[in-house]
Order: structure tokens, then C-alpha cells, then sequence
């Protein structure tokens, strides 16, 4: 698509559509006037089209404005920000098409109203500057949105997952093994697959895999433990079934050029997750899980090492069946990162299913609360020394009093030298979802008052606090001084 041509377009569109209202016309009357159709008119408006030399000059004359600033590209002061807008290309950028969201409706509405959606603009880029939001961010955003609208299950993944096995048969309840994963990329897909020691070279120390597509040749770190490599494996694989082309060649990965990259990476690590962790069995062992009165920390480990996966891929996979197959529909997913020897615990990956559930990501260096059983499993992860220490616990957020029910697996970072990272996923609890856990009542998981950050958090006496409730002390201050002003203002009324 011509960037250059798009914008003339859009400008002329919106300048013509501005003239009509100027002179209070509706396009019916525009089209009489002129004895243009009206939905030729409407194309031109929305940017879809761009009238030849001899109709401006009759739009022109029956608008009353010059030929010259019909054809001009400066807008008038009011249109002028999203002049600005639409040369910037970001709505090229923005994955307008995922939401049901047609380009020239976002430009109507900002037609309609500039000033007022100029200034809900302005604030939002303004934002994303002050906390240094990235292309990627923005990219990551977008996609996470569009897994929360899908309930994170996609039943056409679902569905090429069942194509492939029944094409390769592969027992679809069964676990596939790397040696199959490995023998159907290079005699299926014409694969070269070389294992090379990445860390000789620092800058590439953080990758687990590179793909060269000339050769095509996948280049395997020899620092990877089985379920990385199976993973990185089915990724290549669903690549080549989905017929994805616009994709990313590192794992994990560096940058990203445009939003398909990014959406047609998740896709390939959905079917990944998919083939690896099949849903039938997976739903079997949950539904043995949750009978369970007394379940004990090592069973959902062993639960987990019945496949070939990392924490993170089934607590994913989770995300996926939790909301179809349980019908639970409110929940969080957060991948917490931690440096060894340091007292920052951060936000890396989230997702809230139905809701925005209360534990969430905060851009302002405030500290998360310490009472978190995703804090407190990357603590006793180091304390005893467990290369995957699990817990669970029931969170009531005290501002709320909305309890969740939360399991949580900390794992040395696979990607960053002297990093410990925690996967959680945390349930709101409602009656049915007491039924459904029927641990829950008992006393065999752990319940805690929490918060979310400690600069928020009205807990009294917490000996966890990381810092003192300034948000909340300045609300209370705040608070006494109106109060006190507004008695002021009754005694000398």
C-alpha cells in the first residue's frame, strides 16, 4: 500500500467532508447539488477514493472554497493534529482489522469530533512517552488484547493441531517426543538442524535458537533443556503447516518489524503449546487434580512432568483451557523476573481473562507486594536451592476483599544468567469455582491478605512491606484537607 497516495487521500476526504459541514449539508444534499452520487461522495470522505481534476473544481464551486485548498494537504488548526496523525502511519500500525475496526471509522470519528478525540490522543501518546512505552509494547498490548477478547482459545489452532496429527499420524493423546518433532522438520520440511554453543559469542548468549530461511537451517543452542528444544521444534513446525511467512527467525525474540509478526508468532507458539500439551489429556489429569481434597505441591509437579514442557508453556496451555473446558472465566496469568541479590521483583508478561483482574503491571517503579505467592515461590526457590519450587495460596486483596485462588512455579530464567522468574495463575473465587476446587474449603492452601503494590496498600503492620504506603498516605492527607476546607467554607459562608 502507497503510504504517500493514502495520505492524499485522507486529507482531501477529510477537507471535503469538513467543507460540506461548513455549509450544513448532509451528503444527499452534496450529491444534489452536484449531481455526484452520494456513495461516490461517501468513498471520497472516508480516503477510499480520490476525485479527478474536474470534480474538485465542481466541488469546489458548490462548497464555495478555492480549487487550491481543496488540493492542499495543510489542514485547518482543528484538523490539523490529525493531519499529523494520519501522516505518522500509525494507523497502519494499529491492528485495527483483529477488533472489527475499519480504518475510515476510526477517521470519521476523529472527523466528527477532532478537538475532543485530538486531545484523548495527545493524552495517550503523551503516556506512553512518560513511561517510555516501546513500538514493541504498543505491538504487545494490541495482541494481548485480542487474547483476552478470545478468552485466549482459539478454536481453529485447536483444530490444525488435530489436522496435523491425523496427517502425521501422531497419537493425538500421547506425548510427542523430540526425535519425532525433530525427524518431521527435516524429512517433512527439508530441515537442517545444527546444535552450536551460542555463548561464545556474548551477544548472542540470550538466544536458545536461529533460524536461517536461505538454507534453512535451524540453529539449536546446546545449553537448552528438553522442553526448550521440543518447544522451539513444534514452533518450526506450525511455521511451515500455517504457511506463516511474515515470522521472526530468533527465539526468544529481538525485535519486531510489524504487528503481523508479532500476531503470527503467538500463533505458532499456540500451536506449539497445543501439540505439546494435547487438550484432551491435559483436561483429563486437571479433572483428577481438582477431585483431590488434599492435593500436595509435588502433584501438580508431577502433573506438569507428564509433558514435555516448561512451567510457563503449561501454565499458558491453562490459560487456553481453563476458560473453554472449566468454564472459568476470570483469571490472570504474570510472569514475574527477578535478579539474584537484588530487591526488584518485575512485571514481564501478563494477561487477564473476562476482567482485569487486581494483580497487574505497574510502570512506576512501585514494589509489588511482598505477600505475593509469585514473589514468595522465587524466594524459597533460592533459599532451597529447587530448580522448580511450586506453592499455591488463596490471595484476598484488601481493597476488594476479591479472593483468588493462585499457583505459582518459580524456575531459573532460561534466558538471563542470574535471574529467577515465577509463573503464576491466579483464580478469582466465586461458589461455583468452590465447587469445582474442592481443596478450597480446607486448609491445605495457605490464605493471605494482600495487596497490590506497597505504596498503595493499606495493610496494618505488615512485615513484608518493601516501602511505606505513600499513595495511600497522601489520599489520606488529601482527604483531611478538603474536609477541613469545606469546613471552612461553612463557617465564613
Amino acid at each position: 500500500m502507497n503510504m504517500e497516495k493514502d495520505y492524499i487521500k485522507l486529507i482531501f476526504g477529510l477537507k471535503l467532508k469538513q467543507a460540506r459541514t461548513n455549509k450544513d449539508l448532509s451528503l444527499f444534499g452534496l450529491a444534489k447539488i452536484t449531481e455526484l452520487s452520494k456513495s461516490y461522495l461517501n468513498e471520497i470522505e472516508k480516503g477510499k477514493k480520490y476525485p479527478k481534476t474536474e470534480k474538485i473544481i465542481l466541488l469546489a464551486e458548490k462548497l464555495d472554497v478555492t480549487y487550491d485548498h481543496m488540493v492542499s494537504l495543510k489542514l485547518d488548526n482543528n484538523l490539523a493534529p490529525i493531519g499529523e496523525i494520519l501522516k505518522s502511519g500509525i494507523l497502519k500500525e494499529i491492528p485495527l482489522d483483529l477488533f472489527g475496526i475499519q480504518e475510515a471509522d476510526l477517521i470519521d470519528i476523529i472527523a466528527n469530533a477532532p478537538a475532543k478525540v485530538n486531545a484523548f490522543i495527545s493524552t495517550i501518546i503523551e503516556i506512553a512517552q512518560h513511561y517510555n512505552l516501546s513500538r514493541e509494547s504498543f505491538f504487545l498490548a494490541s495482541l494481548r488484547s485480542y487474547q483476552e477478547a478470545h478468552n485466549n482459545y482459539f478454536e481453529e489452532l485447536e483444530e490444525k493441531v488435530l489436522l496435523f496429527c491425523k496427517a502425521f499420524h501422531i497419537d493425538g493423546e500421547a506425548t510427542i517426543s523430540i526425535d519425532e518433532l525433530s525427524a518431521i522438520l527435516i524429512e517433512e520440511y527439508g530441515y537442517t538442524i545444527n546444535e552450536i554453543v551460542f555463548s561464545e559469542q556474548e551477544e548472542l548468549g540470550d538466544l536458545r535458537s536461529i533460524f536461517v530461511p536461505k538454507s534453512k537451517t535451524l540453529l539449536l543452542s546446546v545449553g537448552i533443556d528438553d522442553s526448550q528444544k521440543a518447544f522451539i521444534l513444534a514452533k518450526e513446525i506450525a511455521y511451515n503447516f500455517l504457511e506463516i511467512k511474515e515470522r521472526l527467525f530468533t527465539f526468544s525474540w529481538i525485535k519486531f518489524d510489524n504487528f503481523d509478526q508479532v500476531l503470527n508468532n503467538f500463533y505458532a507458539s499456540y500451536f506449539a503449546g497445543a501439540l505439546l500439551i494435547p487438550r484432551e489429556p491435559l483436561i483429563n489429569e486437571l479433572n483428577l487434580f481438582l477431585s483431590k481434597t488434599d492435593p500436595k505441591p509435588q502433584e501438580m509437579i508431577q502433573l506438569m512432568n507428564k509433558f514435555t514442557v516448561s512451567p510457563e508453556s503449561f501454565y499458558q496451555r491453562l490459560t487456553n483451557i481453563l476458560p473453554k473446558d472449566f468454564q472459568i472465566k476470570n483469571l490472570f496469568f504474570l510472569r514475574l523476573s527477578h535478579e539474584i541479590g537484588t530487591d526488584t521483583y518485575q512485571i514481564k508478561k501478563e494477561l487477564h481473562i473476562t476482567n482485569q483482574q487486581e494483580p497487574h503491571a505497574n510502570e512506576m517503579n512501585e514494589h509489588y507486594c511482598r505477600r505475593w505467592v509469585s514473589i514468595k515461590t522465587i524466594v524459597e526457590s533460592l533459599k532451597q536451592k529447587k530448580e522448580h519450587f511450586f506453592d499455591a495460596q488463596i490471595s484476598r486483596y484488601e481493597n476488594s476483599n476479591n479472593e483468588y485462588l493462585v499457583f505459582s512455579s518459580a524456575t531459573p530464567d532460561p534466558f538471563k544468567k542470574n535471574c529467577l522468574r515465577s509463573i503464576s495463575v491466579g483464580i478469582l473465587i466465586t461458589p461455583s469455582i468452590k465447587k469445582k476446587f474442592k481443596f478450597i474449603e480446607g486448609d491445605s492452601v495457605q490464605r493471605q491478605l494482600v495487596g497490590v503494590t506497597c505504596e498503595t496498600c493499606s495493610v496494618q503492620n505488615c512485615l513484608e512491606r518493601a516501602s511505606p504506603p505513600i499513595h495511600l498516605e497522601q489520599k489520606v492527607r488529601n482527604e483531611k484537607t478538603d474536609a477541613t476546607v469545606q469546613e471552612y467554607i461553612a463557617k465564613f459562608s
